[in-house]
């Protein structure tokens, strides 16, 4: 594909969007992946091999294009970065071929792009993608109601911003520190930049009137950080009916195709605690011990919000810490988002040095945030101002 070959990432979203070209096309003798990976000449790499993995890239092609001799995948992973070599594993789990076959018949497919997007939290898009799933075969009159609960720096923001834009639909992000009544709820404005590129900014009203009946996505983000909490009894009614009225002997309108998704810091010290006391923190926790935190989280939340407000939710995904190889896939992929025309000039064990000075820096609480500040920041110290 020319868009490969262009360095230009979007352009590649955008052929595999329409259809014009396939994730597993020949370029000359070699598959679209292998090209990408083999090509040094690009400064976008790493966000073109996600976007093909994304769509679909068969990634057992790679064992005899790269020239492995066992005709095995992981002697050619050891040659690659750390956040490359996680994406292509990614591609061949276990974990990833049953949430590919719980997307495949559901209307939320695209929804599955979003494990190349998002690190370290493998269990919280299982119980996304089994949730989804379950809705998506039976008749429902209510909404779906999704809380993302867990630490900073983890994930929760980047899922609910990205919900939207892969499914195609239209999204509408409040700031829900800035309320202090159900009235500011309703009349607030959109802060994502989706509803601003969609059309003219719009009251939370005006985007529920607009988009009624069809699918939708709102963002209540930071939803446990409203001034006043009875700003969320107002959503009591459209949560468990899917439909709402805005005031007294006003009409209903429909919102059962809204996917509400609430961010939240509730009960990030209970999923560090949790996390450390696993036999083995540092491995993918397993689904038991994943359900396990999601049951010890319910009453922590239920206790913060209310249960009228919990009783209302579909499901709480929390977003757990990362381990120390994932630490050194958000350091090595911060470092690569750096512009060539700084990195060029800094020799490979220096850049190696300022991935493992960072995760030194590594603060858990701040997640992947500390490790883009501190990468950025050892970067600087790095650069040859002579």
């Amino acid at each position: 594909m020319f868009a490969i070959a262009s360095d230009d990432v979007e352009q590649v979203r955008k052929v595999l969007a329409s259809g014009d070209a396939g994730p597993n096309d020949a370029m000359g003798p070699q598959s679209a992946l292998a090209f990408t990976l083999t090509n040094d000449q690009l400064s976008q790499k790493l966000d073109i091999v996600k976007v093909l993995l994304e769509y679909g890239a068969d990634i057992t092609t790679l064992q005899k294009e790269l020239g492995s001799p066992e005709g095995e995948l992981k002697p050619i992973l050891e040659e690659m970065d750390d956040a490359t070599k996680y994406y292509l594993s990614q591609a061949d789990t276990s974990l990833t071929r049953r949430a590919s076959a719980l997307m495949r018949r559901s209307s939320f497919k695209p929804l599955a792009r979003i494990r190349y997007g998002i690190v370290g939290q493998d269990r919280a898009l299982e119980q996304l993608f089994r949730v989804l799933s379950m809705h998506n075969q039976k008749i429902s009159v209510t909404p779906i109601v999704m809380l993302l609960c867990g630490p900073s720096g983890h994930g929760k923001s980047m899922l609910a911003q990205k919900f939207g834009s892969l499914l195609d639909v239209p999204t509408h992000t409040v700031n829900m520190t800035t309320l202090r009544t159900a009235h500011d709820l309703w009349q607030s404005y959109s802060i994502s930049s989706d509803q601003v590129s969609a059309g003219p900014p719009c009251t939370l009203i005006e985007f529920l009137i607009n988009n009624e009946g069809k699918r939708c996505v709102v963002v209540l983000d930071e939803i446990e950080k409203t001034e006043d909490d009875s700003v969320l009894w107002s959503l009591l009614l459209p949560w468990e009916l899917g439909r709402c009225s805005f005031e007294a002997n006003s009409m209903n309108v429909d919102v059962r195709n809204v996917v509400w998704l609430g961010t939240s810091n509730i009960g990030h010290d209970l999923v560090f605690d949790y996390h450390d006391s696993l036999k083995h923190p540092n491995q993918t926790m397993s689904r038991a011990e994943y359900v396990g935190l999601m049951s010890q989280l319910r009453p922590r939340v239920s206790e913060r919000l209310g249960a009228s407000v919990l009783s209302r939710v579909t499901t709480i995904l929390p977003f757990v810490p990362f381990t120390l190889e994932e630490t050194r896939v958000i350091a090595s992929e911060a470092l690569q988002s750096i512009s060539t025309d700084i990195t060029s000039g800094i020799s490979k064990a220096a850049l190696n040095a300022v991935i493992e000075d960072a995760l030194r820096e590594f603060i858990p609480a701040e997640g992947a945030r500390s490790l883009h500040r501190a990468v950025s920041n050892l970067l600087v110290d790095a650069m040859d101002l002579s």
